[in-house]
């Protein structure tokens, strides 16, 4: 092997090492919001990771982020393994949903570069988010599992509205939070 391309091999190594210390948590939270699954996304993040490092050297001035990003995105809509997510926050969501939420609103990426990057277009992708933020918007608490911490005051009393009952969806709970989090009359929040 020549000088230059044990030095170039050297290069990737730090600077891949440097992108997955900085990145990999990110990614791997994308992926557990895609698979739903800790050990799934564990195993997608792997494949990324792998397929990224294969390809450091011919990336060039490209964003490593969003290639691997690209790719994770990729192999989730890929493997049909991988299209039943198990569970998670978006565990209503279908796996077109899942990927469209979590690249628009997760990950903050555009319209335009979220219909490109998943062969749709943009006011498909704009459908598929706005029926997926009404899926999440309905979701309904479960009465058996733990109430959500916003359901009672500061004083740890039930916040008005529904005699002390669970809220019944996440858009009723993010009310409830902000009453409680709005001082009583008269007095000054600090």
């Amino acid at each position: 092997m020549g000088k230059r391309r044990a030095a170039a091999e050297i290069r990737r190594d730090a600077e891949f090492a440097a992108f997955t210390a900085g990145a990999a948590g990110r990614l791997l939270h994308t992926a557990t919001l895609l698979t739903g699954d800790r050990e799934q996304a564990e195993r997608l993040l792997t494949a990324t990771l792998a397929r990224t490092y294969a390809d450091w050297l011919r990336m060039g001035a490209e964003d490593p982020y969003d290639q691997a990003r690209a790719e994770l995105v990729r192999r989730f809509a890929g493997r049909p393994w991988w299209r039943r997510p198990r569970g998670g926050v978006l565990a209503r969501l279908t796996p077109q949903e899942r990927l469209v939420v979590t690249m628009r609103y997760f990950e903050g990426v555009a319209e335009e570069q979220t219909a490109a990057q998943l062969g749709l277009a943009t006011d498909r992708v704009r459908a598929i988010c706005a029926r997926a933020a009404a899926t999440l918007r309905s979701h309904r608490y479960d009465p058996a599992g733990p109430a959500p911490p916003a359901a009672e005051g500061a004083q740890g009393a039930p916040l008005p509205g529904r005699r002390g009952e669970p809220p019944r969806t996440v858009a009723e709970a993010r009310d409830r939070a902000d009453r409680a989090a709005r001082p009583p009359a008269g007095q000054v929040a600090p």
